[in-house]
């Protein structure tokens, strides 16, 4: 294998989210409370109906299929689906936490979805499609278990000129020399920002009357601290580099995290930095 190969790639994602899992477990809450704007949009643009199989692909913590679960009562079901083994126990403990009954919880790839054709009514995916090997792969899976007429929602991350959030931990270690600048057209998370890709990657493969949006999220921390502590708990590649630096390096990256995040923040040391996600729904 080399390091180019789709399955080594697929390994590597899965080994990385399996070691996230804890982290996001513990910041389940903050990306349920920050993230609301984009899950209320893709639930209200599915237009439940009680009864319904739904289906949550790359569910992580499982708080956004859990907003579906309730209105798909009574008789729903609502399956949240992972490719994470952990990730599905961080869920699991949400839904009892929560005392959400209706769901399934099943390890599924979402580039492979194990499910019959045409098997549930409804398909939502928050943050999960870009990060795919091949998102056509995914996109097309999501077509097939879908019966006729049902819709799919998703929400997928603006450029990164649009998440300053997620980009100022990295451009504290590239101007370090402990990460490579990020390169154009980079798969990752901005990997569908491009503008046209989302609509071209949904009709290509087979889904009607797309239509896709911009929602705008807001980021909040009470200082510099509680910002690096997030990244560490939900970023394996951030927190594998901090974690062979120096505690003086550790120091310098904060500093640096610091004057970053200047422009957003109050005099109190508070500050708030603005997201944007794409938001997309369409009918099979």
């Amino acid at each position: 294998m080399t390091e180019s190969d789709p399955n080594e790639i697929r390994a590597g994602m899965q080994e990385m989210w399996e070691q996230a899992a804890p982290g996001w477990g513990r910041r389940a809450t903050e990306i349920r409370d920050w993230g609301m704007p984009v899950s209320a949009w893709l639930i209200d643009h599915l237009r439940l109906q009680p009864g319904w199989r739904v289906l949550e692909l790359a569910a992580g913590p499982g708080d956004t299929g859990f907003l579906a679960a309730e209105l798909i009562q009574p008789g729903g079901t609502l399956i949240s689906s992972d490719a994470a083994g952990a990730m599905l126990e961080v869920a699991r403990a949400r839904a009892q936490e929560l005392n959400v009954s209706n769901v399934e919880f099943r390890q599924l790839d979402l580039e492979w979805i194990d499910l019959p054709t045409a098997d549930v009514d409804a398909i939502l995916c928050r943050w999960g499609l870009m990060l795919a090997v091949d998102p056509e792969a995914g996109a097309r899976e999501a077509r097939r278990v879908l019966r006729p007429g049902g819709r799919f929602a998703l929400a997928v991350w603006d450029g990164p000129g649009e998440n300053p959030w997620a980009t100022i931990p990295t451009e504290a270690l590239v101007a370090m020399g402990r990460a490579e600048p990020r390169a154009a057209g980079r798969s990752g998370m901005f990997a569908l920002a491009v503008p046209g890709a989302l609509t071209e990657l949904l009709e290509g493969a087979g889904f009607l009357e797309v239509s896709v949006e911009a929602v705008a999220l807001e980021r909040a921390y009470p200082n510099v601290k509680a910002y690096l502590d997030e990244t560490l708990d939900l970023s394996c590649a951030f927190s594998g580099v901090w974690s062979e630096l120096s505690e003086d390096e550790q120091g310098e990256i904060e500093r640096r995290i610091a004057a970053l995040v200047e422009p957003y923040a109050a005099a109190d040391g508070s500050f708030c930095v603005h997201g944007k996600s794409l938001v997309a729904v369409a009918n099979a």
